[in-house]
């Protein structure tokens, strides 16, 4: 069952321990099966319940998971091995299409914000105890959420889309418990799901989102506890609802209002298509707005709103820990909110010159590419690390798009960020040549 490696150990910790540098190590690989735990215990002269402990804390740690009867494996993708890892880093004299990063020539300068923020910050000292929410940055980010139809309720802040993801999980869910997540999807999602002891359910997305059957599927025959929809700019693949789409998930998740539903729109302020909001459909909820892509990475601020409970309990959480976002950033993001350092309309047009132009020119020349909205393009391939490594010889370096998916197609990612529209007929010949015959299976 395990080959040449031996687990170890008298202490549950030590056969976690034993089992973890396994994973490591590459001597257990994704998807071996380990021994059941009274087989274990009897090898290594312990009791069962010290070996039910090891494989407890394996899966609470993202290491392994277990299914009933059909026993505890290696997870495919273990939590150990980050997504992130999956990249191509771009040698000298190769454009780097790859990092998902925004236009930095977008982002709106800072000075003028903290400056007025050391001002405020001069006469009023933050200190303990204080509200973790800033007043002003609240009532802006409610207001937002208002203009967008999203239904009534408090706002709390986090440090960035991911941070919030997280809270909002780790109050709602116990390790085990599954998550529909999309696929392809968010490559820092799918390592966070199964970091946090949860199982990830693959649901199918096509231009305009999630698939309504396949929700139903995760739900009903996969038992998902939550689900995790990106309502616009979806990485990688840029799909964005649709007001028809919102409504059939809207009627999937009403006849289960007992699932945890968590909303991301961190493509607000560089899209120019509407918000459909699936929000209040259900009994707990969360929508969640970052900063990043419209305001800049390093900012670290998203907002967010949901129920009361679910909002309380977060804001709980954190006060034992963090205690509270920066209210300095808050009060920046503020002031940006308040003096219109962003023209969302500008900055849409702007990525999607970049984006419709590379999906165009890759169409003209028989390669099927999709990118509804956002600032990232999703391309098919036949042969992913074939792909990948003839687009660096052609000077282009791109994501593989195993960072991104769990069941989908090979494919590649482009970010269009870094690009000039000029730019754009070059890469799509590049992709073109790179790309080979159209796969049977793409995403969808």
């Amino acid at each position: 069952m395990l080959g040449e490696y031996r687990i170890e150990g008298r202490r549950a910790s030590d056969i976690a321990a034993s089992v973890e540098r396994g994973v490591g190590t590459g001597a257990l690989e994704p998807g071996q099966l380990l021994p059941p735990m009274r087989e274990l215990a009897l090898t290594l002269g312990v009791n069962a319940n010290t070996v039910a402990a090891a494989y407890r804390t394996l899966r609470e740690r993202g290491v392994i998971e277990t299914d009933g009867r059909r026993g505890s494996r290696v997870r495919p993708r273990p939590a150990t091995t980050a997504r992130g890892s999956l990249r191509v880093d771009a040698p000298a004299g190769v454009r780097d299409v790859s990092n998902g990063s925004p236009d930095p020539a977008l982002l709106p300068p800072l000075v003028e914000a903290f400056a007025e923020v050391a001002r405020w910050y001069a006469e009023k000292p933050g200190m303990y105890g204080e509200a973790p929410v800033d007043e002003e940055f609240g009532r802006l980010a409610r207001a937002a959420f208002d203009a967008d139809g999203v239904p009534a309720g408090p706002i709390g802040v986090a440090s960035g889309s991911l941070d919030a993801i997280e809270r909002v999980l780790a109050v709602h869910l116990r390790p085990g418990d599954a998550v529909a997540v999309e696929d392809p999807g968010w490559g820092s999602l799918l390592d966070l799901v199964p970091a946090l002891g949860l199982r990830p359910v693959p649901v199918a997305v096509d231009d305009e989102g999630p698939l309504p059957g396949e929700v139903e599927r995760a739900i009903r025959r996969d038992g998902a506890r939550a689900v995790i929809v990106t309502d616009r700019a979806q990485n990688p693949t840029g799909a964005c609802l649709t007001e028809q789409r919102a409504a059939e998930l809207r009627g999937v998740l009403a006849a289960h209002s007992d699932v945890l539903l968590v909303e991301d729109d961190h493509g607000h302020g560089i899209v120019a298509q509407p918000l459909h909001p699936l929000a209040g459909v259900t009994e707990r909820w969360v929508l969640v707005r970052s900063v990043a892509k419209a305001y800049g990475p390093d900012l670290r601020i998203a907002a967010f709103t949901g129920d009361a409970e679910t909002v309380d309990r977060v804001l709980g959480r954190q006060r034992l820990g963090p205690g509270w976002v920066s209210r300095l950033l808050q009060r920046t993001v503020a002031h940006l909110w308040a003096a219109g350092a962003v023209d969302p309309v500008a900055v849409a047009r702007s990525y999607g010159k970049r984006r419709d132009g590379l999906v165009r020119a890759l169409a003209r020349r028989g390669v099927e590419a999709h990118g509804l909205s956002g600032m990232n393009v999703w391309v098919p391939v036949a042969d992913e690390t074939g792909a990948v490594s003839r687009l660096v010889a052609d000077g282009w370096a791109v994501a593989p798009g195993a960072r991104f998916r769990m069941s989908a197609g090979p494919a590649v990612r482009v970010t269009v960020s870094g690009l000039a529209v000029g730019d754009v007929e070059a890469l799509a010949e590049a992709i073109a040549r790179a790309a080979g015959p159209a796969p049977a299976r793409s995403y969808g």
